[in-house]
Order: structure tokens, then sequence, then C-alpha cells
């Protein structure tokens, strides 16, 4: 017979201490306070074998969040799957500087391009309930996990569109947020990222294609005055700059993450 505390020695054998006690809790369907205050409890050998799978899962690299099938973002619970990437705590950076652009602005129309999970276009739009909020994708799968991120979490002024970049989008916007694929194709980093979606991670030609891209149509869709917002690697900050004055952008500035690295460049129509 197996017990938790048993159970919790395996997993901390394997895999980080935190993660093993979330997976169990996810295959016990049970409190974290259940772990300790039911250590001496016997597990039914099928949740036993189950949790042994998860654990094999996570030392072999596979994320924990798609086990779990959640992500935390901005004090949400987000639905991941293999279709989208998982959220990250550098792309709350983007969320926060889009949110302070806008803290006075009346009924803004928010772009977001690239959605994913839904992340971004979702934690705008309930924290900016007024907000008109557009969110495109290539990849209906991930729209279909961003759609359903807004139902469950109650963000009705989300409206959803299929295409790559501007291919769907009509009109002007306050401000247009994207965190394109952004990592170089040979970066020594990628390897560990294999179950993430690989299109959504790098553009397959230098990093900031993407980014021209984005930023070439920008005018199109954006007021005069209006914003563009990008997430972007580390050690582009210089380049994306370049990208932006090149596109006619003014007042352009790079914002770094929590670990004081360049990260959010912004510039305005």
């Amino acid at each position: 017979m197996t017990t938790i505390s048993e159970l919790l020695r395996q997993g901390f054998a394997r895999i980080d201490r935190y993660d093993a006690r979330l997976l169990l809790c996810h295959v016990l369907e049970c409190s974290k306070e259940s772990l300790i205050t039911k250590q001496d409890c016997v597990v039914d050998p099928e949740r036993v074998d189950r949790y042994l799978h998860v654990i094999q899962q996570a030392a072999d690299g596979y994320p924990v969040p798609y086990i779990l099938g959640y992500h935390g973002f901005w004090n949400r619970n987000f639905h991941v799957t293999p279709d989208v990437l998982i959220p990250r705590p550098d792309t709350e950076t983007l969320v926060e500087n889009v949110l302070n652009i806008l803290v006075d602005a009346s009924a803004p129309r928010i772009l977001e391009m690239g959605v994913g999970s839904g992340c971004i276009a979702v934690t705008l739009a309930l924290e900016k309930p007024d907000a008109r909020v557009v969110a495109t994708d290539i990849s209906e799968k991930a729209l279909t996990v961003a759609k359903g991120n807004a139902r469950r979490l109650g963000a009705d002024n989300v409206t959803f569109l299929c295409g790559s970049w501007y291919e769907p989008v009509e009109g002007v916007f306050d401000i247009i947020v994207s965190n394109p694929p952004y990592i170089e194709p040979d970066d020594e980093h990628l390897p560990a990222l294999r179950y993430e979606p690989i299109g959504a991670l790098t553009d397959g030609v230098d990093g900031l294609s993407d980014i021209r891209t984005i930023a070439r149509g920008a005018a199109e869709h954006l007021r005069p005055g209006g914003y563009l917002t990008l997430e972007h690697g580390y050690d582009q900050g210089a380049a994306v700059r370049s990208i932006f004055e090149c596109n006619a952008f003014r007042d352009v500035h790079t914002v770094k993450d929590l670990g004081q690295n360049d990260r959010i460049t912004i510039g305005r129509r």
C-alpha cells in the first residue's frame, strides 16, 4: 500500500518539489493542505499509477502546465494545451504597460495579434471592462483555447478573428499589442521548448521578421497618436527600436522586465 507521503518522496526524488506537490494535488483532486494533514492516507492504486506516470512526463521535460491543463497569469488560471504557448511572467510586463497607457482612456479599441491562450487579450478585457478588444490568430486550435478562456473568465468584450496578422482586421485601434514569435531558429534555448508550438516561438528566419511585418502594417490600423506595443527577446531591444523608428514611430522606448532584461518596446504613431 502506498501513502501520500511515500508518493511525495518519490516525486521529490524526480522533479522540483513544488511541481511534485502540484501534480499530486491534481491526481488526487485535493488541496495542498490535504497533502500535509493526510500524509498517512493510502492512495488508490490507479491514482498511484497515474501520479507516477505524470511524474515521469515531467521528468522527461513535458511541461507541467500541459499536464495540469492550466497556468496562472495575472492572478487568473488560463486553460492551456500544446496548441498554445504557456503564459510567462515576462508577458505580464506587456499587460502592465498597456494598462498604464490606457489608464485614462475611455472605451479604447485594442488589437492583439497572435492571441494564443488569450492571456493578454482576456486580461486586458477584464482589467479594462469598457474596452473593445479584437484578438487574432492564424491557428484555429489556438483560437478555440482562447475563446474558451474568455468564456470561462467572463471576458465578453473580446472578438476573435482567424488569420495572419492584419489579414482579418478592419478598422483602427488605440493600441496594437503582440507577443510574436521572436526566438531565432538556432537559439540554444529552443530545444528545451520542444513541446510548445514552434510557430509561436520562432519565425524560422532571424527572430525579427514578424516584428517587421507588424510594424510595417501598424500605421494603417492605428489612430493618430495610437501605440504599438510588442514583446521581444532580451537582446533585441536595439533592433526593435530601429524597426519602429524606420516605420515612423515616435517616442520609441524599451521597457525592462522583472529580471531587468529588455522585454517590451513601445512607440506612437
